[in-house]
């Protein structure tokens, strides 16, 4: 004779919890025949998936960088659209190779085509997100540590 169990499996919803910490996602769903789980958190910073101005004015306005570096925040919405750096993945962005390291880039500053401009970890792998073009860094949209979406603006390189 088969029990059937009746009671939910706790251990399962915290190893789930667990894999949305360690992997940075909002929601994960498991289903096995006729059970299913669905395990979700709501993320401090949330962004839609929208052309890029819309990302201007909340990271202008939270960005240290903007408060320290008036261009910045100056970043008009038109020009950040076609110069801006797309994020090429989802995951967290840091703005220099080691917490205590100086970072990548500072506003103002040159780079050329294909230098590092800052770092996504995704999947617990550490990917390095090279200038398109060569030019000078105007504006850092993304605060250091900071969830990123696929296709937000990172940086605004003319």
């Amino acid at each position: 004779m088969t029990t059937k169990k009746t009671g939910i499996d706790q251990q399962l919803i915290r190893d789930l919890a667990g894999i949305l910490n360690d992997t940075n996602l909002t929601e994960i769903e498991v289903e096995l025949d006729d059970f299913k789980v669905r395990v979700s958190r709501q993320a401090a910073t949330v962004h839609a998936v929208a052309p890029p101005p819309a990302y201007v004015a909340p990271a202008a306005v939270a960005a240290p960088h903007a408060a320290a570096q008036p261009a910045a925040a100056a970043a008009a919405p038109a020009e950040t659209s076609k110069n801006a750096v797309p994020s090429p993945m989802v995951g967290t962005v840091y703005l220099a190779p080691a917490p205590d390291a100086k970072p990548f880039i500072e506003i103002g500053q040159t780079v050329k085509e294909g230098e590092t401009l800052l770092i996504i970890e995704a999947m617990k792998t550490m990917n390095q997100i090279p200038s398109p073009r060569a030019g000078t860094v105007k504006a850092i949209l993304v605060e250091d540590s900071q969830p990123v979406e696929y296709g937000m603006p990172l940086v605004v390189v003319e």
